[in-house]
């Protein structure tokens, strides 16, 4: 959150920036020369981008009348940029738009309606739930470029040796694995995050979402919801289970652990395929375990479906609109898609981009056999940003700074906030 006149000069240079850089909203629509797009890449730019400036210079080289201006935009910043840049109708011509953002934006009239265009000629070549997400009140406004779930990433070598031969199936089988590897190998068997997304999973397992959108209704306190993050707070004590970290380095903290073989399993998604196999236990991908989370009390696992959407900026003019969608066409063609995960190990939004050479990795199978347990977001604009809270209150819970109660309590409070006309 910005308060104040520091973030209104941020906000006012961000949109400055932004037009500088941007769309080309308002105009006629008529070129002399090549039309030059404006594409933010919100993939990171160690490990991912390199692949996505090659399809764009492939793209360059087959589409002579059209010119990509590649701009790689840190995630953690861009939807705001984006909003900002959007406002000030001076918004890229693309972007690569992570799925929670959709129903917001396409709600404020930013994004394009792509039904009937050329992005979306291959409509049927995608997975239904995917086009499902990429949708707000029966329009689509963006085409499933990548995606990605949670799973149960753990280390073969470490299981075998504690002679454990399968992923635990629930929780409390968890429990036992991760004492049991303590005891035979040192390492921990397993490290939990308080961030609020990969907590979700302990929701599901319940039956249970932080809101119920078809009845309007903030759900995070809930008796299956409490039930989920009580099971999700019980694994951070016990022999074999890593105490929460809440620093600001937690996710490298826990990311580091495992890569290094001294813990033996975390939550994690794909997008860190690349960095797993990095890591000096795992110079054999072989050894990386992959497997559908354990289940709740319901018998079921459940895992948020995340991923990336790319959409149209709807300020754009005539022109730049026609090229913009042949360019997020070629992105999201199955030869395409196919490129991103060799070379990214990211996993295709398209059952025809699975080639026999993309199974071929390990990290991109094993998520693949995953995501039936995906679960889709509401389409409700709010959706992503009702994790906001609970990724403040959630850290204190883990830390015994405040009770589950409590602070699943002031999650409630700030949630109603964000949403208007919702009960608790």
């Amino acid at each position: 959150m910005r308060r104040g006149i520091a973030a209104s000069a941020l906000a006012a240079s961000l949109a400055l920036t932004a037009t500088a850089c941007g769309g080309s909203g308002g105009g006629s629509g008529k070129s002399d020369g090549p039309v030059t797009l404006t594409w933010w890449d919100t993939s990171n730019a160690t490990n991912e981008a390199p692949a996505y400036k090659a399809l764009v210079q492939r793209f360059e080289a087959a589409h002579k009348d059209i010119k990509v201006k590649y701009v790689n935009v840190p995630f953690d910043q861009a939807q705001n940029k984006f909003d900002t840049a959007a406002g000030a109708k001076g918004a890229p011509d693309v972007l690569r738009s992570e799925v929670g953002w959709t129903p917001a934006f396409a709600k404020k009239g930013y994004f394009l309606p792509l039904d009937g265009t050329e992005a979306l000629a291959e409509q049927d070549a995608f997975e239904p739930n995917l086009i499902e997400q990429a949708r707000y009140e029966g329009k689509t406004y963006g085409v499933p470029l990548v995606t990605d779930t949670l799973a149960l990433v753990y280390n073969k070598a470490l299981f075998k040796k504690a002679g454990i031969t399968e992923a635990p199936r629930t929780w409390d089988e968890l429990k036992a694995d991760a004492a049991r590897i303590k005891a035979r190998t040192g390492a921990d068997g397993y490290w939990g995050s308080t961030q609020a997304y990969f907590a979700q999973p302990f929701l599901y397992g319940e039956g249970a979402d932080t809101v119920d959108a078809g009845a309007k209704k903030i759900t995070v306190k809930s008796p299956a919801a409490r039930k989920g993050y009580a099971t999700w707070l019980s694994l951070f004590s016990g022999k074999g289970l890593h105490k929460a970290d809440v620093t600001a380095d937690a996710y490298a903290h826990i990311q580091d652990a495992f890569v290094s073989g001294k813990v033996a399993a975390i939550i994690q998604g794909p997008w860190e395929i690349t960095n797993i196999y990095q890591g000096s236990a795992f110079k054999d991908r072989a050894n990386l375990g992959i497997a559908t989370l354990p289940a709740g009390s319901t018998g079921k696992a459940g895992a948020p479906t995340g991923g990336h959407n790319l959409s149209v900026y709807a300020g754009s003019d005539e022109a730049h609109q026609k090229a913009a969608l042949t360019f997020v066409k070629y992105m999201t063609s199955a030869k395409s898609q196919e490129t991103l995960a060799l070379k990214n190990s990211t996993l295709p939004t398209r059952s025809d981009a699975y080639t026999a050479r993309v199974k071929a990795d390990p990290g991109i199978a094993g998520y693949q056999g995953v995501l039936a347990a995906a679960r889709p977001r509401p389409a409700l604009p709010e959706y992503s940003s009702l994790w906001v809270p609970l990724d403040t209150e959630l850290p204190k819970i883990a830390s015994g700074k405040e009770s589950l109660d409590k602070g699943l309590s002031n999650a409630e409070l700030a949630m109603s906030k964000l949403v208007d006309g919702f009960g608790r």
